[in-house]
């Protein structure tokens, strides 16, 4: 089989993303090729060896301009067919604001940049897999934006990523209840009974079922994704669960995208303290789910 092939983007110049990538490499060997974007386009080093101890003094825009093109870069290079994969480092949302890239974040830049796909954000740790029905959202503008059909269209992306990029024939879903006890039949709400319990009953999922509840259900093997209807209750179960080891996967594209689950942490950058555990899981995570979809290639070397 042929090796998987990333583009490994560094993030934000001014962050921690090329420290992290520099220890994550160094960790040990990956069974993929693997093609660093930043400054410039290169092959990784088999020591992981980039300069990181000195994070680059750039204005904001630049910051963002030069982390955004990385990532441009990357998709070109997937789409191509040149990539199989790709692992993006962190980015600062502001940066890329200023820099005229103007994207709540990278999976909805992303989502643009491969043709306006309909897309979804997965947090993965261990064996625990979220996926958010909403993303970067006021809270209060959650229960407004959580329909019936966002949620299907949600569940079925989730549903043909396990199944091709994680090998699950037959997913099993859970939905988590957007209001405490699952709205305690309508005492709390009755979103999780008028909206959320025909789109479980649609997608053939568990729930609406509490959040107090549904992710330690998940994380004993009961569920292979819980969807989640907004950014924290999916967040801080992933973060707890597996601090430092999660990892955020673009789903819904026509190619895997990994990234760490922390962003660029500019009080650390340079002090040479950062953990990789992140990065290492995005990058081994990312060779895992190439492996299952790269397209065989003749002049391959094993």
């Amino acid at each position: 089989m042929a090796r998987p092939r990333l583009a490994v983007t560094l993030g934000d110049p001014r962050g921690i993303g090329p420290e992290v990538v520099a220890k994550a490499l160094a960790l040990g060997a990956l069974d993929a090729d693997i093609t660093l974007l930043g400054n410039e386009e290169r092959a990784a080093e088999p020591s992981g060896a980039l300069d990181h101890t000195a994070p680059r003094a750039l204005p904001s825009e630049d910051a963002g301009r030069l982390a955004a093109r990385a990532v441009e870069r990357a998709v070109e290079l997937a789409l191509a067919g040149t990539v199989d994969a790709i692992v993006t480092g962190p980015v600062h949302k502001h940066a890329l604001y200023l820099a005229g890239f103007r994207y709540p974040g990278l999976t909805e830049m992303l989502a643009h940049l491969a043709g306006d796909r309909e897309v979804a954000m997965m947090l993965a740790a261990g064996r625990l897999r979220v996926v958010l029905v909403t993303t970067h959202l006021p809270l209060r503008e959650v229960p407004h934006s959580v329909t019936t059909e966002r949620v299907v269209r949600t569940g079925r992306i989730t549903e043909a990523a396990l199944r091709d990029w994680w090998g699950i024939a037959r997913p099993r879903l859970a939905v988590c209840a957007l209001n405490p006890h699952a709205g305690e039949s309508g005492l709390f709400g009755d979103e999780d009974d008028r909206v959320l319990r025909p789109a479980a009953e649609t997608l053939g999922a568990a729930g609406p079922l509490p959040a107090d509840t549904v992710f330690v259900r998940a994380l004993r093997g009961e569920f292979d994704a819980v969807l989640t209807p907004y950014h924290d209750v999916g967040m801080t179960a992933v973060k707890v669960a597996g601090f430092g080891k999660g990892v955020n996967i673009t789903l819904g594209l026509p190619f895997p995208r990994t990234a760490p689950d922390h962003g660029t942490a500019f009080d650390i950058a340079g002090k040479d303290v950062a953990d990789p555990s992140s990065m290492r899981a995005a990058l081994e995570l990312a060779v895992e789910l190439a492996r299952r979809t790269v397209v065989p290639r003749s002049n391959a070397t094993s």
